[in-house]
């Protein structure tokens, strides 16, 4: 046998496509498809921002190209196509993708059409002001970080977002055995809802709804109806129907109507939908319609449809919505990242969780910021302490061999707490004291024990600090960071304190960047019935005494002039006559009484419209 052979291995297909297809399935879930609960970005998203953060490419800065920040992705973080890449990137530029784009382009990118982007070597890039507050505190070790793909690198796992990201721009994304489609929101509407979350937890989903009235796409339109909106917020799942939002205008010489189209729904690509109209009207699908012009500018988007003289808009309008792409449906499914596990969540618990990640982050930034206050008021500290005693400094320094023996001998020494003690006896002498700092160093009665930090910097001090007003400057630094450090303290031991902060931070978010809504919500689904695809007009039914009947157009029936020649209204058979004749509109409702006591209705559009000879049809056979 030879060696090839000895290293064959014998495996279970079943077991080797089973542990294959889920090692698959994972991936795609957690590394590609669906978005993070807490900051709404999937990994491209997060690894796109934080190249621009870490090129500095931010909104206060000029702008990049697009081909750097895409390099810097694919190279550092982002191990894919550059074109999946500069595609995402693209996306979150567009303003009628994005409800609030959170990258800044310049050049072409894209349009409402599907006209594709520019090359990445012509556009530019930077974030958007809005996206300042998405990676604000980063710095701070608010948020883990993973190593990259080959361990060179690190990034983080999640944003430290002070904005509801999922539900502000949504996301949609499709792995494997589940998706995610979440529609945009209104970003005031969601800070109300998160404010008011936070001041009250137990506030329920339709407490929430109050707040938040539905998705807010950035095209606007309307939304046809709330019952998809609250299904898909109590239960995670809805399906809501998205109208473009139209006008009427009349040309006052002919006296002619046009639609206007002003808004279509979300992601419809617009020459398509004009492509599509155009092809219902040449198969004759549509009738009424005699031009379509496209007259969108950079003002905004303006399609004109122009109907025949005599048609009937509303009608137009309707069939337009029953049968093009000016009424869309959208399948909400909050399927998200919930601790790395795919979930699917409702309104409250999207809300919590962006609740609850502020306070981590918050806590995280509090206790960093503590840290570094506590270090620089130990050294201040130090420096007062040396400041205070400044002439036995001076004398241990220069009877000192080198520079180690006179740090030894300073921290060996008992020294005068001057200063310092007044101040630490406000707060307690460990303010300052960094953490894992020995109990003996520091002050202990009016006495002070100095730190090798303390002693290292009272060494690199400089003359010119020991002037009056450099002790001055020094004093009140440390009487700010003391003060500071008490802020800091509350914060992370009062939860009320912890809770005012974060909702003033949402408060500024929304004073800076709230707006007002763009789609308007319809309370309820309207849809499209038979009868909003039938024009009214004025018709004659005739009804014989056999029971056929028929309608016919009341144009049909003119004034008979003298000497002029009547005309048959009906041809019956030999033994019936027309019984009743009434004028009706084709929109009204007649009712059929039987011999046994039944009645039936029926709409004079469903009785057929038949020649002036015809003697119509059996009204048995058109009731149920």
């Amino acid at each position: 046998m030879s060696d090839f052979a000895k290293e064959i291995i014998s495996v279970n297909i079943e077991d080797e496509l089973k542990q294959s297809y889920l090692s698959y399935a994972l991936s795609v879930i957690h590394g590609r498809a669906l978005p993070d609960i807490r900051d709404g970005f999937k990994p491209v998203h997060r690894r796109i921002l934080y190249a621009m953060y870490d090129l500095k490419n931010s909104y206060n800065k000029p702008y990049k190209k697009s081909a750097r920040v895409v390099g810097d992705v694919i190279g550092k973080y982002h191990p894919h196509g550059d074109s999946a890449v500069y595609d995402a990137m693209v996306r979150m530029a567009q303003d009628f993708s994005m409800r609030y784009p959170v990258v800044e382009g310049q050049g072409n990118f894209g349009s409402i059409d599907g006209d594709p982007p520019a090359a990445m070597r012509y556009t530019e890039v930077r974030m958007a002001k809005i996206t300042d507050q998405m990676y604000g505190d980063l710095e701070k070790e608010t948020v883990s970080f993973s190593p990259n793909y080959d361990g060179s690198e690190f990034i983080p796992d999640v944003l430290p977002t002070k904005i509801p990201n999922l539900l502000v721009n949504g996301s949609s994304g499709i792995a494997v055995g589940m998706a995610t489609n979440i529609p945009p929101h209104n970003l005031t509407e969601v800070l109300n809802a998160s404010i008011n979350l936070i001041k009250d937890p137990e506030l329920t989903i339709d407490d929430l709804i109050k707040d938040i009235s539905g998705p807010d796409f950035p095209t606007g339109g309307t939304i046809d109806g709330r019952s998809g909106i609250y299904d898909a917020y109590k239960t995670g799942r809805g399906i809501i129907h998205t109208r473009s939002n139209t006008s009427i205008e009349e040309d006052e010489k002919s006296g002619k109507q046009s639609l206007i189209i002003n808004e279509i729904p979300y992601m419809v690509n617009k020459a398509r939908m004009l492509e599509k109209i155009a092809e219902l009207v040449k198969d004759k699908k549509i009738e009424g319609i005699t031009e379509i012009r496209d007259e969108s500018d950079k003002d905004g988007l303006r399609v004109v449809i122009e109907v025949r003289k005599g048609e009937s808009v509303e009608v137009l309008e309707n069939n337009l919505f029953a049968q093009s792409q000016l009424e869309q449906s959208f399948g909400i499914n909050f399927t998200v990242l919930v601790d790395g596990q795919p979930k699917e969540v409702n309104l409250k618990e999207m809300l919590e969780a962006f609740v609850k990640h502020r306070k981590d982050v918050i806590k995280k930034r509090t206790q960093y910021d503590l840290k570094k206050a506590r270090e620089r008021g130990h050294i201040v500290e130090g420096l007062m302490v040396a400041i205070a005693n400044i002439d036995e400094v001076i004398t241990i320094i220069k009877k000192s061999k080198d520079p180690k023996v006179a740090a030894e001998a300073l921290c060996n020494k008992d020294w005068k707490a001057g200063p310092v003690e007044a101040i630490l006896k406000k707060v307690g002498g460990d303010a300052c004291k960094p953490e894992g700092l020995g109990k003996d160093l520091g002050i202990n009665g009016k006495k002070y024990k100095l730190s090798a930090d303390q002693a290292k910097a009272i060494l690199e001090l400089r003359l010119g600090r020991l002037t009056g007003l450099e002790q001055d400057n020094l004093s009140n630094e440390f009487a700010d960071i003391v003060s500071k450090i008490i802020d800091l303290l509350k914060i992370l031991d009062d939860k009320d304190t912890l809770q005012t902060l974060m909702i003033d931070e949402l408060e500024e978010i929304k004073t800076n960047f709230g707006d007002e809504r763009r789609t308007l919500i319809n309370d309820t689904r309207r849809g499209i019935t038979n009868e909003d695809l039938i024009p009214e007009e004025m018709r004659v039914l005739t009804v014989s005494r056999s029971g056929y009947a028929k309608t016919q157009p009341l144009d049909e029936y003119r004034e008979q002039r003298r000497g002029g020649q009547g005309k048959a209204a009906a041809a019956v058979k030999e033994e019936d006559l027309i019984q009743n004749l009434y004028v009706l509109s084709s929109h009204m409702q007649i009712l059929c009484f039987t011999t046994k006591g039944k009645v039936f209705w029926l709409k004079v559009y469903e009785i057929p419209v038949a020649s002036r000879t015809s003697k119509g049809r059996p009204l048995v056979n058109m009731l149920n």
